[in-house]
């Protein structure tokens, strides 16, 4: 089974690494400072230089919520090797922290407050639908964008893709 998802994979990763000549680039992000979930700040740019899967979500978000599992297993496939970061659209640290701990999130989860629409539409979602994921490698260069929910295939694709370069 897994030697008849090789091609497939590899054909993704390489559209993948072919999309991302088009792509929002990824200043904006780098230059944010956010807040963690006891509401102290952070600055992005702490992240620039490791391949990262950043995605936006809301508590009230239901395909945000779905692909939060899928979000924990990548990161803990590739741990060490590759960073998942959840930016929450919320204001409220309270909440996020205990959404966090009802969901396992055991990778960053920062929150976005005023600045998560802005930030979400730099990096190509003009609408600033969500969830919203974007895969960056680590030269900083965006590789993809994703509005809607990804499942594990599409995870798993884009983790190859970032661990390949």
């Amino acid at each position: 089974m897994a030697l008849r998802l090789l091609p497939l994979l590899f054909l993704l990763a390489a559209t993948l690494a072919r999309a991302g000549d088009d792509l929002p680039a990824t200043a904006p992000l780098f230059a944010a400072n956010l807040w963690d979930t006891d509401d102290k700040p952070v600055a992005l740019e702490r992240y620039r230089g490791k391949p990262l899967i950043v995605n936006f979500w809301a508590r009230w978000c239901g395909p945000c919520r779905q692909e939060i599992p899928e979000l924990i297993k990548v990161r803990a496939a590739h741990k060490g090797k590759l960073e998942v970061l959840g930016i929450g659209i919320e204001d409220k640290a309270e909440s996020v922290q205990e959404f966090a701990k009802a969901y396992d999130m055991d990778y960053p989860v920062l929150l976005a407050k005023d600045k998560g629409i802005p930030l979400m539409q730099a990096l190509g979602n003009p609408k600033a639908g969500l969830p919203f994921t974007v895969v960056i490698d680590r030269n900083g260069q965006m590789v993809s964008k994703r509005l809607g929910v990804m499942k594990k295939a599409d995870l798993d694709a884009a983790a190859e893709a970032l661990l390949k370069k």
